[in-house]
C-alpha cells in the first residue's frame, strides 16, 4: 500500500467506471470528474485529519488493485458515526475474490491501531454486497445495526 499520486488517475477511472465495482457504491460508475474529485479528497483527507485512503498494488507486479483506507465522511446515517474512523475498500473487478481486499483491510487497521489509537473503527456496506460483508467479517467487524444510506439499505459493522 502506498499513497496516492496523480498520476493514478486513470487507474482510478478504470476503476470506479466499471460497473462490476460500483454495483454496491452508488450504483452506477462515476465518471472523470467524479473520479478526479475523489482523488483529490483522497489528498486532503490525509492533510487535514492525518488519515485516509491508500492505493493497493499487487506487490509482485506493481499492478494497480484499488483502494483501501480509514476516512471520516460526514455520512448523513443514523445512527451517527461522526469521528469514528470508517474503513472502506474498493478493489478492481479483476482482483475479485483473491484475497486483496481482507489483506489490505488487516494492514490498514494495523496501521490505525499504531497511529490513531481510535477506541473503534465502522465500516458502512450495500446490504446485498455480500463479498465486502465477508471481508469485514473476516477482518474484525461484528454487525452493529442495519440502516439506510442514500434511500439504500446498508449494514453498520463495528470493531
Amino acid at each position: 500500500m502506498r499513497g496516492h499520486r496523480l498520476d493514478d488517475f486513470e487507474q482510478c477511472v478504470a476503476m470506479w467506471g466499471d460497473p462490476r465495482v460500483t454495483q454496491y457504491i452508488g450504483g452506477k460508475p462515476s465518471t472523470r470528474e467524479e473520479c478526479w474529485s475523489r482523488l483529490l479528497r483522497n489528498f486532503g483527507h490525509w492533510s487535514a485529519m492525518g488519515f485516509g485512503y491508500w492505493v493497493v498494488e499487487e506487490s509482485t507486479t506493481g499492478r494497480f488493485v484499488g483502494e483501501v483506507g480509514l476516512a471520516d465522511l460526514k455520512r448523513d446515517v443514523e445512527p451517527s458515526f461522526d469521528g469514528l474512523p470508517e474503513a472502506g475498500w474498493v478493489l478492481a473487478a479483476w482482483s475479485h475474490g483473491r484475497g486483496f481486499a481482507t489483506e489490505a483491510v488487516r494492514a490498514a487497521l494495523e496501521w490505525c491501531a499504531g497511529h490513531l489509537g481510535a477506541p473503534q473503527t465502522v465500516c458502512l456496506i450495500d446490504a446485498a454486497n455480500k463479498p465486502s460483508i465477508r471481508v469485514a467479517e473476516k477482518c474484525g467487524y461484528r454487525h452493529w445495526t442495519d440502516s439506510h444510506y442514500k434511500n439504500q439499505p446498508v449494514v453498520l459493522f463495528r470493531r
